[in-house]
């Protein structure tokens, strides 16, 4: 598989792309389980996947107040809806999931833009890799 740039990816919120995003990280990952034994082979360390962690999205926006995606999604804050995101991939696929907006930090430094850093947190499982039509 080749490698892709990230330039045109998007996140949607409730079927509309959030305007203004720089960037988006995710994270999911797997709980671990100690498991070792006075009577295993070695010393090393083994363990056991145990339940795995949804994660969360964050984003960085050039916030605009009177911009709708960015009122929306303080509103489903402030309301705590769970609500529809897809994350679309350039090559045509993406993550969909259901996640609460649970934080939404404005920047406004003297010298620069007016940005915010948003959090949403996955409730329950993902579709990874599905895919859409770009």
């Amino acid at each position: 598989m080749g490698k892709l740039a990230a330039f045109g990816t998007i996140l949607e919120f409730e079927d509309s792309p959030i305007a203004n995003v720089q960037s988006i990280g995710a994270s999911l990952s797997l709980d671990t389980e100690d498991v070792t034994t006075h009577d295993q082979a070695t010393a090393w360390e083994e363990t056991v996947g145990t339940i795995l962690r949804s994660g969360e999205v964050s984003l960085d926006i050039v916030y605009d107040p009177g911009e709708t995606t960015h009122a929306a999604l303080i509103t489903a804050m402030e309301d705590k809806t769970l609500s529809a995101f897809d994350l679309k991939f350039t090559d045509g696929t993406m993550w969909e999931f259901n996640a609460y907006v649970i934080g939404f930090e404005p920047t406004a430094p003297v010298e620069g833009a007016l940005t915010a850093s948003v959090t949403l947190k996955i409730d329950g499982e993902p579709i990874l890799d599905s895919s859409y039509s770009i």
